[in-house]
């Protein structure tokens, strides 16, 4: 009966063998060259040599036979050896390590190479997951939009710059805290995108876009909310308006003034040839009324000349003042209080 069928005997009865591989090897290798190495030794014996070159052959072969059994054993063990020191490596995420024994000729060595493949793909895998995550992480911090994200128990898990401003509050103090803490427990429920009117601690807006979606992470399921202030766009747009209405307003009023302004220059330079002695009363009103059209479109002119240019003002510059020079001169605008 061989070693394995003896195992399973064993085992079947009842009897609970815990060999490890190396003993098993060493095992399989001694009782497969015992049967050769004892008939070597009574052929020896028999020989008629003197029992000390007898003693000395003995010897030799089952020294020899004793290293060819730890030889077998360790060309057995030490590719499993470094089998089991890859897998251990990747099961603790460092996909650093190769085997250097991955031979094309080879059982083991096939499996080493796939193994090094495997290591080389998650390795490259984690560093793209990592490029990318830092990017992702990167954009949100610097939209201007507000990023919430909740847990299934409406937990507050990541929050971005513009989250924490629009709260008010440090990114310690709300991470962990509920919606309804917040105040953001409205904008959970409902349709997964609308317009929310309301005023938040840290922002002047009070017109709010919604959009909400939900995610997993880690098997559970999420919800991401971006909050856009509407005001400050609507404030924009209404600003780009006016100042195309100025525009436009101050052309056609350009185009209509200087004709106007031009005639009664003319005309009244006409009323002004007479003599004032023969001047009738008559037309020294149309002079007169021809002064005041002047005058008059003159000022709207000079009027609408200064509303193009605040249509057409350059963005503000931020520079350190005097506040309290700027706080007298705009004082000084209201002169109806000194």
């Amino acid at each position: 009966m061989s070693l394995k069928d003896w195992a399973m005997a064993s085992r079947n009865n009842g009897v609970s063998l815990n060999v490890s591989l190396a003993v098993t090897v060493q095992l399989l290798v001694v009782f497969g060259g015992l049967p050769a190495i004892a008939i070597a030794i009574v052929l020896l014996w028999r020989s008629g040599w003197s029992p000390v070159a007898s003693g000395t052959c003995a010897l030799m072969i089952i020294g020899i036979w004793v290293g060819c059994v730890m030889a077998a054993r360790e060309q057995i063990l030490f590719p499993l050896r470094t089998l089991s020191n890859l897998l251990a490596a990747l099961r603790e995420g460092d996909y650093s390590l190769r085997a250097a024994s991955a031979r094309r000729a080879d059982a083991l060595g096939e499996v080493m190479r796939e193994l090094n493949g495997l290591s080389q793909a998650l390795q490259t895998d984690r560093q793209e997951a990592t490029e990318t995550n830092a990017l992702l992480l990167a954009v949100i911090s610097n939209i201007d939009l507000a990023v919430f994200t909740f847990d299934e128990e409406d937990r507050l898990r990541l929050v971005n710059d513009a989250g924490i401003r629009l709260l008010n509050r440090r990114s310690k103090e709300i991470l962990g805290s509920t919606a309804s803490d917040l105040g953001l427990s409205e904008c959970l429920q409902g349709n997964r995108s609308g317009v929310l009117q309301r005023s938040f601690p840290g922002s002047f807006g009070t017109r709010w876009e919604i959009r909400r979606s939900a995610f997993r992470q880690q098997g559970r399921p999420h919800q991401l909310l971006v909050l856009s202030d509407l005001s400050q766009t609507l404030r924009e747009e209404e600003r780009r308006a006016w100042q195309r209405l100025i525009r436009v307003l101050g052309h056609e009023l350009n185009n209509s003034l200087g004709p106007i302004q031009s005639i009664s220059d003319s005309l009244s330079m006409v009323a002004r040839r007479n003599p004032p002695e023969r001047t009738k009363e008559w037309e020294s009103d149309l002079i007169a009324g021809l002064d005041v059209i002047r005058d008059r479109t003159s000022a709207l002119g000079r009027f609408m000349e200064a509303y193009s240019q605040l249509a057409r003002l350059p963005a503000p510059r931020r520079q350190a003042c005097e506040i309290g020079e700027l706080v007298r001169r705009a004082a000084k605008l209201e002169y109806r209080m000194t």
